[in-house]
């Protein structure tokens, strides 16, 4: 304990006895505790993290994406199959389509 022979430390301990008064410094010194019990669990959660924190992270090549082709088909849907709730039937059910050309149905 040799910083307790230092006056400055004695300076500031006197300091602060005076600004908190005696009554008030197991509060402040409890408070300081749990602020640094805090901040330990806090600072012990980021080192554990799943990210690797030893060396460079691993780096990719990322090709570029291949060129579309011009003109892409529509992918072909399953038929669907309605029931007709009178007969009971399948019915085949058909697709609503807009017109190509953006004009509406008559």
């Amino acid at each position: 304990m040799a910083f307790l022979r230092e006056p400055t430390v004695w300076i500031v301990i006197l300091i602060v006895i005076l600004l908190f008064g005696a009554k008030r410094l197991p509060d402040v010194a409890r408070g300081l505790g749990r602020s640094a019990r805090i901040l330990k669990a806090e600072t012990e959660g980021l080192r554990t993290d799943d990210i690797p924190s030893t060396g460079p992270l691993p780096t990719q090549a990322v090709a570029a994406p291949p060129a579309a082709p011009a003109v892409q088909a529509e992918p072909q849907a399953a038929p669907r199959y309605l029931v007709d709730p009178v007969t009971g039937e399948q019915i085949l059910a058909q697709p609503v389509t807009p017109p190509a050309d953006g004009a509406p149905r008559a």
